[in-house]
């Protein structure tokens, strides 16, 4: 079974990701900080991470970052759902080693979508 993790400080976009994944036979984990997500991955070694950028404690993107240059997680795959829709935002997101960058709002049924059609190349 797929496992995916949802990091995101939003209970409401926790929910609905969750649901809607699950009803897809998808195991998720979710967190709501991101200070302690580290340990998390390496714990649960999820086959995705969907990411929210603005966090308190720490940025979904300062987050990315580390986990990208942690050999244990770099080859997870994560996508940055973020309400930060600059173009240069975008950039820095891909720079930063996403693999797919997402605005909200945004459609669950299109994120499912792209979440399978990403555990699927694994």
């Amino acid at each position: 079974m797929s496992k995916v993790m949802i990091i995101d400080d939003e209970p409401f976009i926790l929910m609905m990701i969750e649901d809607k994944l699950k009803k897809a036979g998808i195991k998720v984990i979710t967190l709501r900080e991101s200070v302690n997500a580290i340990s998390a991955v390496k714990d649960e070694k999820p086959d995705l991470i969907i990411l929210d950028w603005m966090m308190p404690e720490l940025s979904g993107i300062d987050l990315c970052k580390m986990l990208k240059s942690d050999p244990d997680t770099a080859e997870i795959p994560i996508f940055m759902l973020t309400a930060k829709g600059q173009e240069a935002d975008e950039q820095l997101g891909i720079k930063c080693g996403v693999a797919r960058y997402i605005t909200k709002p945004f459609s669950p049924k299109a994120l499912l979508s792209i979440v399978e059609e990403t555990i699927g190349k694994q």
